[in-house]
């Protein structure tokens, strides 16, 4: 039996890495400037480390956090923060699920999903995208409350205009970078462009797509919280009330039971993935 030949210098090129900062060599260059773009930045920002890191200034902080970890647990405020923490679970999973559903609506104008496909709506409604996931939720918050009023309304949509520019990018790239294979052999056979995305896009790419709605649910519970600030209701409600107040032990049950939904989603979220896995 004989033995393949061994790769010689005339049927094989070996190729030695750039020399180090050669100007081929642009990861050296790039991890460069981003090292003294952080030094310029730690330069010029006015950091007081010796005041941060002083005894008076431990000791402070010490004494909050002592107050934060004593929790108001009597029955008549539970009575009040349960229904604050549904509210605010209710609200981040609806605005999710919109943002769900408008972010995919977008995805599919917004992506290029073959290299004939002329995309003629793609800049437009990336641009759309843009400006929905850079206005911060406070804001869409604060310009929502002007029309719905106060309350968990004006929040949920908030949530779900912001969080639908988050995922509608994450989607168009999800579905632009898929596997080409399934897509060009329905393509080859005539079938609408439609049943492409259904039939070949789409099920390649779900695990993603509910991976990425999963964690930006996460994310919205923390972010209802915070739009309670501007009064549209749940955890985020009591947390600016009592916390104005300095009432400490009523701020670290609220702050207690936003760790409770956050560990609550991250459970659900691993074992979502856990059956899709399957």
């Amino acid at each position: 039996m004989s033995r393949p030949p061994l790769p010689t210098a005339a049927n094989e090129v070996y190729r030695l890495p750039p020399p180090l900062f050669s100007a081929r060599c642009r990861a050296c260059w790039f991890v460069t400037a981003v090292l003294a773009l952080v030094v310029a930045s730690f330069w010029s920002l006015d950091l007081q480390w010796a005041r941060f890191l002083s005894a008076d200034a431990l000791r402070r902080m010490g004494r909050f956090a002592a107050e934060l970890l004593s929790p108001n647990l009597e029955a008549a405020f539970l009575r009040k923060l349960l229904p604050a923490a549904l509210e605010t679970l209710a609200m981040s999973l609806l605005g999710t699920l919109l943002a769900i559903v408008g972010g995919l609506l977008l995805a599919l104008p917004a992506s290029k999903l073959h290299a004939d496909d002329k995309a003629r709506w793609r800049g437009v409604a990336r641009l759309l995208l843009n400006v929905l996931r850079s206005v911060p939720e406070l804001m869409w918050a604060a310009l929502l409350l002007i029309a719905a009023g106060l309350g968990p309304f004006a929040g949920t949509l908030a949530l779900a205009l912001h969080t639908t520019g988050v995922l509608g990018r994450l989607f168009a790239e999800s579905m632009e970078n898929a596997p080409a294979g399934p897509a060009f052999a329905l393509r080859v056979r005539g079938v609408p462009d439609g049943r492409v995305v259904l039939y070949a896009t789409l099920p390649q790419v779900l695990p993603q797509l509910i991976s990425y709605s999963l964690y930006r649910w996460e994310n919205n519970i923390r972010a209802a919280a915070i739009l309670g600030v501007v009064g549209a209701g749940g955890l985020g409600q009591m947390l600016a009330f009592h916390l104005g107040l300095f009432q400490m032990a009523e701020t670290g049950s609220v702050l207690a039971a936003m760790f409770v939904l956050v560990a609550l989603v991250d459970v659900a979220s691993y074992a979502v993935r856990r059956l899709l896995s399957r």
